[in-house]
């Protein structure tokens, strides 16, 4: 029961924190400054284009289970945002269409890699497959509706 108050909790401080990210008042910045501003073709490690708005279907809050920890994924519009729990920092960056495909790019400030660029395989009203390129391989997602945890949460598929 404790974990599953805990991953709502991201939730709602991920949805919360990539919402109020784009704001351009003079309000307090402790949050923004502790963290990378989201990016956009300068994620993309090939320089292949700029990565456009995320499709309808990613948008949301996603979340799955690896390692025994919780990993929670946030995309509202072209940005992404990525926390695990028992990590400091949390991830964030782009998502989009870059070259027909629904790509999702992140930077760490913890210099961790194991989820930078990661390919949509698939995706759909329930949940979402993700294979990244980083030690973390393919990854499936069930969507968090109304900051509430899904009744079951997916683990980390053996390849």
């Amino acid at each position: 029961m404790r974990t599953a108050t805990v991953a709502a909790g991201l939730v709602g401080a991920l949805a919360a924190l990539t919402a109020c990210s784009g704001g351009g008042g003079d309000g307090d910045r402790t949050a923004a400054s502790a963290t990378p501003s989201a990016t956009t073709a300068s994620a993309s490690p090939s320089g292949s284009g700029e990565v456009s708005g995320a499709a309808g279907k990613l948008q949301g809050s996603w979340i799955t289970t690896s390692g025994g920890r919780i990993v929670a994924l946030v995309i509202t519009g072209k940005k992404a945002g990525l926390f695990v729990t028992g990590r400091k920092a949390w991830c964030q960056g782009a998502a989009g269409e870059e070259s027909g495909m629904q790509m999702i790019h992140l930077t760490c400030p913890d210099g961790n890699k194991d989820r930078v660029t990661g390919m949509v395989d698939a995706v759909d009203a329930k949940g979402m497959t993700v294979s990244w390129s980083g030690k973390t391989g393919k990854e499936t997602y069930t969507k968090a509706e109304g900051g509430k945890l899904p009744s079951a949460l997916p683990t980390k598929m053996k390849q």
